[in-house]
């Protein structure tokens, strides 16, 4: 299980997330000694995208639905039911402790964890747990997402949203993660503007300063679907770093 989170708001946590469960979904299944990949069209792997806290929800017959949520439900060969997926769910396009502010619902870490069907959760050969916004976003009173990922000591999996500056983003997020006493499994560049200058001089520069495993790099996608994004990211870094804290 990994926590996903970016660099922003806009970093493209949600594309990058289902692109991973849809790489994964590819695969056979996950060999062995060496932590290689090998694929074994027979024994395929199960994974699950979860969003336990989403705003900007529009209204439907069956309740508030939230694009990002249902986007990682379509690329999990899982299939839970949306509450399970998203249990925390606000209309206004706008900060999640705002929202739950003006509907009187808590946004403690404690109900948070309380919400999460970790059981269910672990059906999945591969989940991931999707976060809001950026590393630190708040959650009223003086308290934070990143308190989450503590107590459930997940590994992150970092989504650098490429733009004018991005590189001091990304390494102020690694460098809050890593203070938070937290693993970060890998990292993934992510074109947010297609017009960024010196896109490939930035990418080397991020290469060098980030001290996680490069998982790939996607280029702004004129359809930016999970199985396009896909073709560009390398998920075997991920399980040779469960396999080394088994």
């Amino acid at each position: 299980m990994f926590f996903v989170t970016g660099t922003d708001t806009d970093s493209g946590k949600t594309l990058v997330s289902s692109a991973l469960l849809t790489a994964v979904n590819r695969l056979g299944a996950i060999a062995s000694a060496d932590s290689a990949v090998s694929i074994l069209a027979s024994n395929t792997l199960s994974t699950l995208g979860v969003k336990p806290i989403a705003s900007g929800c529009a209204q439907t017959s069956e309740g508030l639905r939230n694009a990002d949520a249902l986007q990682l439900m379509t690329s999990s060969s899982l299939k839970l039911t949306y509450p399970v997926i998203n249990p925390f769910t606000f209309e206004p396009a706008i900060a999640p402790h705002i929202a739950a502010a003006q509907v009187g619902v808590s946004l403690a870490p404690e109900a948070i964890i309380e919400s999460l069907d970790l059981a269910a959760f672990a059906q999945a050969d591969f989940c991931l747990i999707e976060g809001a916004g950026g590393w630190r976003l708040p959650l009223g009173e003086g308290r934070y997402l990143s308190e989450v990922v503590q107590r459930l000591e997940l590994p992150v999996i970092l989504v650098v949203g490429m733009k004018l500056g991005c590189l001091n983003h990304a390494l102020l997020t690694q460098e809050a993660i890593l203070a938070d006493g937290l693993k970060i499994a890998g990292w993934v560049a992510n074109c947010v503007d297609p017009n960024m200058s010196m896109f490939e001089e930035n990418l080397a520069s991020l290469k060098e300063m980030m001290s996680a495993p490069f998982l790939g790099s996607v280029p702004f996608l004129d359809d930016p679907s999970a199985e396009n994004a896909a073709d560009y990211l390398d998920t075997s870094p991920l399980f040779q770093s469960v396999e080394a804290n088994a």
